[in-house]
């Protein structure tokens, strides 16, 4: 069992204010999917604004952008719910509430086990990534790093060339 965690935070741009009818949809769908998410393998805890179930009210980065920020017990995990599970339906149709973003948008970092991050961490991680590119420090699906236990680890060897 690894000593860290995976920490996540993914900003969104929204196309409307959420008590607009055209995030209808997307509003109702909150709930299902937060809940599709804590029982997921691997889930850890989801930041929720206090006295609410989600976090639509958190504005970091400013008023029209959402923050979705959780902790999972490994890439694997954060991987499978993402792409793996019905949250994949609501990834392909993104575009139907948020904009395109040409900042990064999703940060991953290492945390060790038991802590949870603060709002401000995930936010200059994310930060971190946009400014210097994925790093052991805030990375992505795309260039991940191994939890720091593992780094060290002897890559594996090559298989023999044919």
């Amino acid at each position: 069992m690894s000593d860290h965690w995976l920490a996540q935070l993914n900003v969104g741009v929204l196309k409307a204010p959420l008590d607009d009818p055209s995030m209808a949809e997307f509003a109702s769908l909150l709930d299902p999917v937060n809940a599709l998410a804590e029982s997921s393998p691997g889930f850890v805890w989801r930041y929720t604004d206090e006295g609410s179930n989600d976090a639509t009210a958190a504005r970091p980065f400013g008023g029209d952008i959402l923050v979705n920020f959780s902790v999972w017990r490994d890439r694997e995990s954060l991987w499978n719910f993402t792409y793996r599970s019905d949250h994949l339906d609501l990834l392909r149709r993104r575009r139907t509430w948020f904009t395109r973003m040409s900042d990064m948008h999703l940060a991953m970092w290492w945390i060790p086990a038991g802590h949870i991050p603060t709002l401000d961490e995930a936010r200059r991680r994310l930060e971190r990534l946009r400014a210097d590119g994925p790093t052991a420090a805030a990375f992505t699906f795309t260039t991940s790093f191994p939890p720091p236990e593992a780094a060290g680890a002897p890559e594996p060897a090559a298989p023999p060339r044919h």
